[in-house]
């Protein structure tokens, strides 16, 4: 199983396979691949001959035979002729593919951008993909914690491009947590955020902070779940409460997202109560964070005991049990929301 830096290292070294199976839940290093495919491997004036893109749901039969008809064909001019399969996880007979595989054109680049999983590893044919030339690339979704840093490294990638052009950007470590509890881990949508705030800001503006991040992506850096936090770590009452009914009335807020993330902060503050060492970079480690945000969880270990930590992560789960319809008779977000922050702050 390739990586996405291999098989990117092998099409820019023009060193191609006969067939790429481009597959995972994660969609974004899928199109990246196929893009930089379907943009460098023929000139221009060779894609209007060579080059084809279909669409698995639109094969008959979900039948992959038509895409091997137009494989075994030769190159009009002369090169490489490209076949981009896109929506290939609609394709269910693939026993055409299977034969092709066995003695490809030679002359044809067959790729299929399968989303949102993987074909069945049994088959035969996925079995010995590898061993009749082909370069199979599956990418999984980041899990939630692991966001953070990847936007951070993000920011650092676009900076060796920016650098080259006398420019620089920084990213507030408080924008990182809000973007990733915002967005989550669609990496699409998270590049998509963070191309609006990095090629949208003001001329001469080199940090992208929540200001930014609520004018150019809609975001509001008063009434979101890190500000929400931040409430509860000051033990701020009316500002939770605030924030809490912005959430039951919004859409872009449902209460068992929020209340994960939540969830998870407390969580690591049970852990952070028992670390023998709570130095930034040790606690850093063990938490799972930046040791921006160390300060956070020394903050809130002063408010809440190890005991009342342990009570609240209890709220937690009585509340999500509730959003789940167990004994909770229906009981509207708000009143579910006022209840857990009086049990919280009381």
């Amino acid at each position: 199983m390739a990586k996405y830096e291999e098989v990117m290292i092998g099409l820019k070294q023009g060193k191609y396979a006969p067939a790429y199976m481009l597959c995972g839940k994660e969609s974004y290093y899928i199109d990246l691949v196929a893009n930089y495919i379907e943009n460098n491997v023929l000139d221009e004036m060779a894609r209007e001959f060579d080059q084809t893109i279909i669409y698995g749901k639109d094969l008959a039969g979900a039948d992959v035979s038509t895409v091997i008809g137009a494989a075994r064909g030769f190159a009009m001019m002369g090169g490489y002729k490209v076949i981009i399969v896109k929506e290939a996880q609609h394709i269910k007979k693939w026993e055409a593919l299977a034969m092709y595989m066995d003695n490809p054109q030679p002359s044809t680049i067959l790729v299929f951008c399968y989303k949102y999983g993987a074909p069945d590893k049994r088959l035969t044919l996925f079995k010995n993909w590898e061993k009749k030339g082909g370069v199979m690339m599956e990418s999984d979704q980041l899990k939630d914690y692991q966001v953070e840093k990847w936007i951070r490294d993000y920011v650092a990638q676009r900076n060796q491009e920016l650098k080259a052009n006398g420019d620089e950007v920084q990213i507030d470590d408080k924008v990182t947590k809000i973007l990733a509890d915002s967005i989550g881990s669609d990496l699409t949508q998270v590049v998509g955020a963070l191309q609006k705030l990095i090629d949208g800001r003001p001329e001469g503006v080199k940090v992208i902070d929540a200001a930014l991040v609520e004018r150019n992506i809609g975001i509001s850096k008063d009434f979101n779940v890190f500000e929400l936090q931040d409430a509860l770590i000051k033990g701020d009452v009316v500002k939770a409460n605030r924030i809490t009914q912005y959430f039951a009335t919004s859409k872009d807020h449902p209460m068992v997202k929020e209340l994960g993330i939540l969830y998870s902060f407390f969580a690591n503050l049970m852990i952070y109560h028992y670390l023998p060492d709570k130095t930034d970079r040790v606690a850093a480690g063990a938490l799972g964070v930046a040791p921006f945000f160390v300060k956070d969880y020394a903050a809130a270990a002063k408010r809440y005991s190890a005991g009342k930590t342990f009570a609240i992560i209890g709220y937690f789960r009585e509340i999500d049990a509730r959003l789940k319809g167990i004994n909770n008779p229906s009981a509207k977000d708000a009143d579910l929301w006022k209840e857990l922050i009086y049990k919280i702050m009381h």
